[in-house]
């Protein structure tokens, strides 16, 4: 018995969360019926499943590397009649496909698999499992030319950049160079170096993660090792604990998928303090437990106030926390009680209308020793 997301990814049928997007969606049938649960398990001997009323069958997970030559596809159909990257393997039994998209007129290594899982894992820019590729362009693109790659390119489709660059040799008047890169974009080396006017006149793929395509010749496709298999799982489970890791911390967005196969962000809800735990205040708040200035701390009642004890004066004192307010003075300008605060208007405002302002009682103060 086993999930039916992870028999639906190791049949062919795509990644466990694309199975789930399936499932959620309804187009999936479990003897006939429609399944409703995400978690429910399946017996690929006792029971049958389907999609889209279409029997899936379980199959045994293969592992292709395949060396493109240039003109062909990498896609399952194509109108024109045009040579496809499957017709390299005809002798493959299983239903699979390719792992990250090479164009036309660009040659290398594919990947060809029907392990949807790993091909998802592979292929998500999210994990960045690093493809590297050896491009081959006219003229000597300098040094600033190398770094605005590794900086950053605006495309139509958003800003892209490689995660390494550096220049191998000069051929007349062109140059290679070796590019890394994480993301996937369609023609994304051919649009960056475009946009630095340097034309690519030869693109070779010849790694994705650990795997090389080394000496295999052009048209030839091999099995991919238990050993390079299990270091590409290996980087790929490193880099989602990673991005876990950074998830956990609030650096990064989780995110998912609509059945329509459209990210969804999902925003990390805010941390609310629990009982006991003071929330940060503003820049005019005042620590808790101060009192404001001038007022003694008294002990709290029932612990619903923080300041208790009445201000010096009794509760008709300027800083009374009940009471009536004290009246405003009044009377003709410069007639104010002395300690009473001046009124804009009069004479003792900004020391402006009624003459000098008096010194500070008990002469000037004494300077401060250095």
């Amino acid at each position: 018995m086993e999930r039916l997301n992870k028999f639906l990814a190791h049949a062919g049928v795509g990644s466990r969360r694309y199975c789930d997007n399936l499932i959620a969606a309804g187009r999936v049938k479990l003897n006939g019926q429609v399944v409703a649960d995400l978690g429910v398990k399946v017996d690929p001997v006792l029971q049958k499943v389907s999609v889209d009323n279409q029997p899936v069958k379980s199959e045994t997970p293969v592992y292709w590397v395949v060396h493109k030559p240039p003109g062909y596809l990498c896609t399952n159909h194509d109108p024109s009649g045009r040579p496809l990257a499957t017709d390299l393997i005809p002798h493959v039994e299983q239903r699979v496909y390719t792992v990250g998209r090479l164009d036309e007129a660009s040659e290398g290594m594919l990947l060809m698999t029907n392990d949807g899982e790993l091909a998802n894992s592979l292929m998500h820019p999210r994990y960045e499992v690093e493809k590297t590729y050896m491009v081959l362009v006219a003229g000597k693109p300098s040094t600033d030319d190398l770094q605005k790659l590794l900086d950053g390119v605006w495309l139509s489709d958003g800003k892209v950049k490689a995660k390494g660059v550096r220049r191998i040799k000069t051929q007349g008047d062109s140059t290679w160079l070796r590019v890394v890169l994480c993301e996937g974009k369609n023609r994304e080396i051919r649009r960056m170096l475009a946009k630095l006017e340097h034309k690519v006149l030869r693109l070779k793929r010849i790694a994705i993660g650990t795997v090389l395509l080394d000496r295999l010749p052009k048209g030839k496709a091999r099995k991919m090792t238990l050993l390079e298999l299990g270091e590409l799982n290996k980087v790929v489970a490193d880099n989602e604990k990673r991005i876990e890791k950074r998830i956990a911390a609030g650096l990064e967005e989780a995110t998912e998928t609509k059945p329509d196969g459209t990210p969804v962000k999902k925003v990390r809800p805010r941390i609310i303090p629990g009982p006991g735990v003071i929330p940060p205040r503003g820049r005019t708040s005042r620590p808790f437990g101060k009192p404001p200035q001038g007022v003694p701390p008294g002990p709290p009642v029932g612990g619903t106030k923080r300041y208790d004890s009445p201000p010096p004066g009794g509760p008709g004192g300027a800083k009374s926390f009940g009471g009536p307010r004290p009246a405003r003075p009044t009377g003709p300008p410069g007639s104010r009680p002395p300690g009473t605060r001046p009124s804009p208007g009069g004479s003792g405002f900004g020391g402006s209308a009624g003459g000098p302002r008096p010194g500070r009682p008990g002469g000037s103060r004494p300077p401060r020793p250095r």
